[in-house]
């Protein structure tokens, strides 16, 4: 192939993805669901055989770019039309915390741990899972949070009601997660096992297998969640 035919497929290649990335909407570019990433993947093999790959011809290559355009827009338009076709091809949504308890059949079900729960709230600038009162683990991979109302950002009218606790730590700390003490993170607060088990006991929950997940707030509290919460 010569540099001359090269520099024509590079050009034609990028002009056509461009225009056909154009009519498949931003939704290709803004939402990365199961389907848009196939099809991101796809098109992109498809631009890049046509530029550089001597063995397809111009002509097939553009074929084979327009056709994959015209399913990627079709497959749009069944998913806007029909939910369940939505639901088949890009699943749903998975609620991990629902109404400040940790949802962790749902958290399995989503593959994912507490660390990278912790880590994805974190993100949203959210320090405790006990400050959430909902999160919803989105089908393109974010995570949508809603704060417990005393989380809420500050009104003007709030300013009179607001009622202030102890800061004793300067971020809420984790010291349980799936049933397993983390010793390491005690330490650092100057807590042991024992403090943690009579914590527990205070609040009806008396062996640390029952506990999915479990922090020191930053006043000192215990926020404890524990297995086996129902989704409904």
């Amino acid at each position: 192939m010569s540099i001359t035919e090269l520099i024509l497929r590079l050009a034609i290649a990028f002009i056509t993805l461009l225009a056909l990335t154009r009519i498949m909407g931003r939704k290709e570019i803004s939402q990365m669901t199961f389907f848009n990433f196939v099809s991101a993947i796809s098109i992109g093999t498809l631009g890049a055989s046509l530029a550089i790959d001597p063995s397809i011809s111009i002509r097939n290559g553009l074929i084979a770019l327009a056709a994959w355009t015209a399913f990627t827009v079709i497959m749009s338009i069944l998913d806007v039309k029909s939910p369940a076709f939505r639901k088949a091809v890009e699943g749903q949504p998975f609620i991990l915390i629902k109404k400040g308890q940790v949802m962790e059949e749902e958290l399995r079900k989503a593959r994912l741990n507490m660390d990278t729960l912790l880590a994805l709230l974190r993100k949203k600038n959210v320090f405790s899972a006990s400050d959430v009162d909902y999160a919803i683990f989105e089908t393109d991979g974010t995570l949508s949070v809603m704060k417990k109302e005393a989380q809420q950002p500050v009104t003007k009218s709030d300013l009179n009601t607001i009622q202030t606790k102890a800061t004793i730590y300067p971020i809420a700390t984790e010291v349980i997660s799936d049933g397993e003490i983390k010793e390491e993170n005690l330490a650092k607060l100057h807590l042991d096992q024992q403090w943690l088990e009579q914590e527990l006991k205070r609040s009806g929950v008396h062996s640390i297998s029952d506990v999915f997940y479990a922090e020191v707030q930053k006043d000192g509290s215990l926020y404890i969640d524990q297995r086996n919460d129902l989704l409904h």
